[in-house]
């Protein structure tokens, strides 16, 4: 396993966990179209390999880190 596939299951695990203690906040909203369309859209290309930027980055670019 390499460093960066141990980043992203610790991180996975620990986004489950927290939806398990704390719940969806989002659950029961109506979604609308154009936002649904958008998280089909990014769930195919996440299915197929594709990812985006990493927090690292996207902090850095924003002046966080």
């Amino acid at each position: 396993m390499t460093k960066e596939q141990l980043r992203q299951m610790i991180g996975e695990t620990v986004e489950e966990k927290l939806i398990e203690l704390l719940g969806d906040p989002d659950e029961g909203l109506a979604v609308r179209r154009a936002l649904r369309a958008r998280l089909l859209r990014q769930r195919r290309k996440v299915a197929s390999g594709e990812r985006g930027e990493s927090l690292d980055d996207v902090a850095r670019k924003l002046g966080l880190q």
